[in-house]
């Protein structure tokens, strides 16, 4: 079990705005600022993209704040990594969903780390190097990144860093967001306002909210949708779950995952401002293209959204006036961005490993380990990284269905009541709540799962587990997972009996 020291430097966040930062970096990440953007144009119609940002803002009400408030409730009671947490709410036999759910956040972590690492070259690069003036340039830059060993470097660099930050538990995860988190927010705010001041960058506004009622008919974009909303917020993750942990009595769980989940989709929306605004207004203005011209570069700039926020944004601000600032702090933002949530990714796998008995840096050792050999083909080829993060977004669904599972089982009334409705100081919660967590978001998973292979089983290569954004290549991949954790389930439910912090 976790040494006397473990839980020493582990304890709890010493005050509430250390917590709410944190857990503020756990939902802003590269995910508003490198996906969402780019989400919200692949979804947006000939009018508008308003349609999705209905849909993306109704889920942040029906799954992920619900979810949210489920995972700190678990977390603060049970002060426990996700699989024991699991444990000590659902029984042993469920085990193992507690340990799918925290492979996906891991899965996820692999990629996500090169892609740190992308943001971390790009500040460097932006640091010494003029900016492109031609798509050509631009794309330059990016391949002889790509084709060399860089990725490896920094994909190294960013684990690292990560490592650092986790070494001492709470109290290090704490320091770092202080720092992270405002600066972030800051670079995010003068970005946006220098965004909207150039020539028609309203133009991309207006498109950006127009909604065409219509697509909302459309299955695939309530998919797309949630599992934006699930990517913005980190709901379902298990992260919020891992951070509650170690969460103070007195901070109010109801009031904090409100803050988490409109915080966070307040900046995604400010995101989307920055980059719609800027590209309509160079691509419009000076390029003189048309608005389906600028929408398929926003839709179609390379896998895995690398193309817009990577080869296009430098040439934007290389036709800005102060654009050579800006675009350093455009990287140094994003590179905040994916580092705030990083730490939170590597924190939950080895919350896991210290309950499993293993010392924290010893469990530290172990994740960054493995997480870096497993980056690897990521890192070095980009199709298998769009294809991870196709496979693990949808698969937060699955996840978060077993967050609502075991609080089902739990029984939410009773973890309502016991855990969210005694903190005099917090919001009071209503049944609704209770509802949401019963009902709706396994209805909601299966509903959409079901539409979501009915719809894709038709498309070309769906079979092709090879294929990158086939049905087989989820539904393998999520077998092997699942096929391996039901054979481990019974030592994963001896093995996690919990390290108390109390």
């Amino acid at each position: 079990m976790a040494t006397d020291l473990d839980r020493s430097i582990n304890l709890r966040f010493s005050s509430r705005l250390g917590m709410l930062l944190s857990v503020l970096g756990i939902a802003v990440g590269t995910g508003n600022i490198w996906r969402f953007p780019r989400i919200a144009a692949q979804n947006g119609g000939d009018e508008g993209a308003g349609a999705f940002l209905v849909a993306w803002l109704a889920f942040l009400f029906l799954w992920s704040i619900p979810l949210i408030i489920g995972e700190y409730a678990i977390g603060r009671k049970y002060r426990s990594g996700v699989v024991a947490a699991f444990i000590k709410t659902a029984g042993k036999k469920f085990a193992w969903m507690g340990a799918f759910v925290a492979f996906v956040a891991t899965a996820i972590t692999f990629f996500y780390s090169v892609v740190v690492g992308w943001c971390i070259y790009y500040f460097v690069h932006q640091l010494t190097n003029p900016l492109p003036l031609s798509t050509a340039e631009a794309m330059a830059t990016w391949n002889d990144y790509q084709s060399s060993g860089w990725p490896l470097l920094f994909h190294a660099i960013a684990m690292a860093l990560g490592a650092l930050a986790i070494w001492r538990g709470v109290t290090s995860i704490e320091r770092v967001n202080k720092i992270l988190v405002p600066t972030l927010l800051t670079i995010v705010l003068v970005s946006v306002v220098r965004a909207l001041t150039l020539p028609g960058a309203w133009d991309g506004v207006a498109y950006l909210f127009t909604p065409q009622w219509s697509q909302l008919t459309q299955p695939r974009i309530w998919l797309e949708a949630l599992t934006q909303n699930a990517w913005d917020t980190g709901a379902g993750w298990g992260l919020f779950l891992t951070y509650a942990a170690y969460m103070r009595r007195e901070d109010g769980v109801v009031k904090n995952a409100f803050f988490t989940g409109i915080g966070n989709n307040t900046v995604s929306l400010l995101a989307a401002l920055m980059v719609f605004g800027t590209v309509f207004s160079v691509l419009q203005t000076e390029m003189q293209m048309t608005r389906p011209e600028i929408l398929e570069i926003m839709k179609t700039s390379g896998p895995a959204s690398t193309g817009l926020t990577f080869i296009w944004m430098p040439q934007l601000f290389a036709r800005m006036i102060f654009g050579s600032p800006i675009a350093i702090l455009f990287f140094l933002g994003l590179m905040f961005a994916g580092f705030s949530s990083l730490i939170a990714q590597l924190e939950l796998p080895t919350r896991v490993c210290i309950d499993a008995g293993l010392s924290r840096p010893k469990a530290i050792a172990l994740v960054i380990g493995v997480s870096y050999l497993l980056g690897i083909p990521s890192a070095r080829n980009l199709d298998i990284l769009a294809n991870q993060d196709f496979v693990w977004g949808v698969a937060l669904m699955i996840s978060g269905a077993f967050v609502a599972f075991i609080l089902i089982k739990h029984g939410a009334t009773k973890m309502r009541e016991q855990e969210l409705m005694v903190e005099k100081t917090d919001w009071q919660l209503g049944n609704w709540w209770d509802r949401g967590i019963t009902y709706f978001i396994p209805t909601a998973a299966s509903l959409l799962l079901i539409w979501w292979l009915s719809l894709s089983a038709g498309a070309e290569r769906w079979y092709d587990p090879f294929s990158s954004y086939s049905i087989m290549t989820c539904l393998v991949q999520w077998a092997v997972i699942v096929a391996l954790l039901l054979r481990l389930n019974r030592w994963l439910g001896a093995r996690m009996t919990g390290a108390e912090l109390d």
